[in-house]
């Protein structure tokens, strides 16, 4: 069984929803980022952190592809074409859409207050605007790639629902029918309702 360390309101979220979907069993440890629960099992005291027997595995996407390889699930097969068409949608996301949140949530509240630059969240806004409507031309179908759910899923619908708690709107018709459609699955539900726990 796994052990996933971390917060749901985090990318942690990711990581329990891939799990949901895979219908693989886990125990889920509550560590807030930076606390001694977090620093236990990653020196940087960042989350979601995956046990797997005796190995520790930090980044949320490393997680998820080694869930998906390992359970030959939510990806296409490794060395495949269909896997470098995943694998590009899914670096896309990270860079054009998590990257811009990240930094604007560092400028909102992770980095000390002497060091943070409010108004660079104006350009962010900005960037992420362009951005997401640039992606959503590359959706293609009810899902990221197509008719099969993959973790790039996982990851943009995070994203979409990060960028709607931080105020960075979303215009793009195409992509909020989607973000309905994923929050709607039940294995995204359950991990909703383990958040409020």
């Amino acid at each position: 069984m796994y052990t996933v360390y971390g917060l749901p309101m985090t990318r942690t979220f990711r990581v329990l929803w891939a799990l949901e979907e895979m219908g693989q069993p886990y125990e889920f440890v509550k560590a807030p980022p930076q606390s001694p629960e977090a620093r236990a099992v990653n020196l940087s005291g960042k989350v979601p952190v995956l046990k797997d027997g005796d190995t520790l595995i930090t980044d949320s996407t490393a997680i998820l592809t080694y869930l998906a390889d390992k359970h030959s699930q939510l990806t296409a097969p490794p060395g495949s074409l269909a896997r470098a068409k995943q694998d590009a949608m899914m670096h896309l996301v990270l860079d054009e859409l998590d990257a811009v949140l990240w930094t604007a949530s560092r400028h909102s509240f992770i980095l000390p207050e002497d060091q943070r630059i409010p108004a660079i969240k104006d350009s962010l806004r900005w960037e992420f605007s362009r951005n997401i409507n640039r992606l959503a031309e590359s959706v293609e179908g009810p899902f990221a790639m197509g008719e099969e759910m993959t973790i790039t899923d996982i990851i943009l619908t995070h994203c979409l629902n990060w960028a709607f708690s931080a105020k960075f709107p979303i215009e793009s018709e195409v992509l909020l029918a989607y973000g309905k459609r994923m929050r709607a699955r039940d294995t995204f539900q359950r991990v909703a309702a383990l958040a409020k726990q």
